[in-house]
């Protein structure tokens, strides 16, 4: 069989979907309008997937990386030239969960915003119920490195440079540092193995954010319409305007990380492999999921294929144990 950089390999877990029905409606985060989702369970190996309800006929549109349409400061899917924006929240709350496969009914152009984070999904998801199925959960492994970077030389990123890879790993882990110029959100560094025991805690209830100053622009470009208190955290020159305060110390990060998990789902998979990201948004998160489509293969069953190698070093990543494969190197220019 012919080397493999990421193979899709059958589990000893089971997949799942949803026990009952679930309803939940808000406004829209960008679109500033009232919009609804229903979450029904479907069959095993269909994945997630979203129906416009509201469209006659209906457009039924598969959570994939060949379906992302937008990635401007939210995450999109579409087909046919009919969208539904911002999916990332509530895809990082079914893959907490651990939902494989969901048939979700959107009425409207957009997912509810709800409260900003994944928290509201994935406790109307466990109160719901989760259904087991008789078939066998699928994960991608990452045999090889794929890198998505701003530079050409992903060994010389520089400061203003941004950068995502994912390399082998028997986890799901994430390494994601960032940088704002603002004094109250600045630098920081996050990293963690994320399953089902910690995602709830640690990451399900971080928010979105945005800066008081840029909101008038945003809306201007018909962005943030829906966008408050209720649902995001927002900053002025020196702290958050929202009374209760933060959920996390580093709640900022934390959100980068949920947003992140939501759109690496849109592969369709879980992961085994180790993601180390620098100042990554929607749109490289995405041309990551796009890399790592385009480099995977199924395996057969009683096919195994191994990753191994030595401890190297990442530079200007995060400095963290990979191995020495070869790389898939993409290189972008950043938006």
């Amino acid at each position: 069989m012919e080397d493999k950089k990421i193979i899709i390999d059958e589990s000893d877990e089971f997949q799942c979907t949803v026990r009952n029905i679930i309803y939940l409606k808000s406004v829209g985060l960008h679109s500033g309008k009232d919009v609804s989702i229903v979450i029904k369970p479907a069959q095993a190996n269909k994945g997630i997937t979203f129906i416009r309800k509201d469209l006659s006929p209906a457009v039924i549109i598969k959570a994939d990386s060949q379906n992302i349409c937008s990635t401007n400061l939210r995450t999109s899917v579409g087909k046919n030239g009919v969208c539904i924006s911002t999916v990332e929240h509530l895809m990082s709350a079914l893959w907490g969960a651990g939902i494989d496969n969901a048939s979700i009914e959107v009425y409207g152009e957009e997912i509810p915003a709800l409260d900003g984070s994944a928290k509201i999904y994935y406790e109307a998801i466990f109160e719901s119920g989760i259904k087991e199925l008789n078939t066998k959960r699928k994960y991608l492994k990452i045999l090889e490195p794929v890198i998505v970077s701003s530079n050409d030389n992903i060994k010389n990123c520089k400061e203003n440079d941004y950068s995502i890879a994912i390399y082998p790993s028997d986890d799901f882990e994430i390494s994601y540092s960032m940088n704002f110029n603002h004094p109250f959100v600045g630098s920081g560094l996050f990293e963690s193995k994320i399953d089902a025991s910690n995602f709830y805690t640690e990451i399900s209830k971080a928010r979105t954010f945005g800066f008081l100053k840029e909101v008038e622009l945003l809306k201007k470009n018909g962005l943030a319409l829906g966008g408050s208190l209720d649902n995001a955290l927002v900053l002025n020159e020196t702290g958050v305007l929202n009374k209760e305060g933060l959920r996390y110390k580093d709640e900022f990060i934390r959100h980068k990380v949920l947003d992140l998990i939501g759109d690496l789902y849109i592969s369709g998979y879980r992961i085994k492999g180790k993601v180390i990201a620098k100042k990554t948004g929607h749109d490289m998160n995405a041309k990551l999921v796009k890399a790592i489509n385009e480099n995977k293969q199924e395996i057969k069953s009683n096919q195994r294929i191994h990753a191994y190698g030595k401890t190297f070093q990442l530079n200007n990543l995060a400095n963290r144990t990979g191995a020495a494969f070869n790389t898939v190197n993409i290189n972008v220019q950043p938006v």
